[in-house]
């Protein structure tokens, strides 16, 4: 007898799996191993082999040329020359960011309550409205807020006729416009994850809130907006990252002295071809995005959705 074969005897005769159990669990875990290989491989080869060769090509000479060639130079001073030099794109990215996912929060989240809590039989085609943006172009949602916001459009004129703005006023080509564009963009992806955190909660929950005596106000800060923390903190992630890299909205709808690092880095790349000053930019840009997500989760303090 095998040592294996008297181990599985032993096992069956103390209660415990046989062999042939043992080697059925270890067919499973092989199994499961070979089902996450595809996507490993995707993110090998489209993710981690790209990003390394983006961090290496911001180490190259920054005097080389595409006729004369890139040297490896390890110049790391191309990072701290262009973030010295585009700082006031780093910081307007980030602050158009920010104050287009606070927007997005104030229109989102009471929403995302009224479909999950209010919308009855309307649920379905409500959900249905927040995504249908997503069946138009990113471009046209865009040009289509160029025409509504234009000089002589119906909303400056009516701000105008308000005394709002100043008959020489505009909306068009300012801040308020980018941030407009990268609010209305981005907010479908607060109001889902908002309103999957929100259609789990429990209404009982909220109900025995009221039977104890709580306001309106305390039963919401008390039982509804700490159970939808994880649907918040998600949206905040969703609408912030890809605002902080956008450069449609500020292209379209603002002027130079609205370009975001997006703009900025897509003329390193397509127009001045400096791909060690662009591949450069875009390491700094995702190095402080992930800084600031996992600060700010861990201050959320919800880190299991890291």
């Amino acid at each position: 007898m095998s040592v294996a074969q008297f181990g599985g005897q032993v096992a069956a005769e103390a209660g415990g799996p046989g062999a042939g159990e043992v080697e059925q669990e270890r067919r499973r875990g092989r199994v499961g191993y070979l089902l996450l290989l595809p996507g490993l491989l995707w993110l090998v080869i489209f993710f981690l082999v790209p990003t390394v060769q983006l961090v290496a090509t911001g180490l190259y000479d920054p005097n080389g040329s595409l006729d004369t060639g890139y040297a490896m130079t390890w110049s790391f001073s191309n990072y701290w020359d262009v973030l010295v030099q585009y700082q006031e794109q780093f910081l307007r990215s980030f602050g158009y960011a920010l104050i287009a996912t606070i927007a997005c929060i104030f229109l989102g989240y009471p929403l995302s309550y009224a479909i999950a809590f209010k919308a009855g039989r309307w649920k379905n085609l409500m959900l249905v409205l927040v995504i249908a943006p997503f069946f138009t172009s990113f471009l046209v949602r865009t040009l289509a807020w160029k025409s509504i916001l234009s000089d002589n459009g119906l909303i400056v004129e009516t701000l105008k006729t308000l005394q709002l703005i100043p008959e020489d006023g505009r909306l068009l080509a300012t801040p308020v416009a980018v941030v407009t564009g990268l609010t209305y963009n981005f907010l479908p992806f607060m109001v889902l994850p908002l309103y999957a955190s929100l259609e789990k909660i429990d209404p009982r929950l909220i109900e025995a809130s009221k039977d104890l005596y709580a306001s309106g106000v305390t039963s919401f800060r008390k039982v509804t907006l700490p159970l939808s923390a994880p649907g918040l903190v998600a949206g905040t992630l969703l609408t912030f990252i890809p605002a902080a890299g956008d450069y449609i909205n500020s292209e379209l709808l603002g002027t130079p002295q609205q370009r975001m690092i997006g703009n900025v880095i897509d003329n390193l790349f397509l127009v001045q071809l400096d791909y060690p000053a662009a591949a450069a930019s875009s390491v700094l840009l995702m190095v402080a995005i992930v800084c600031l997500v996992v600060f700010y989760v861990r201050r959320a303090g919800t880190e299991d959705l890291l």
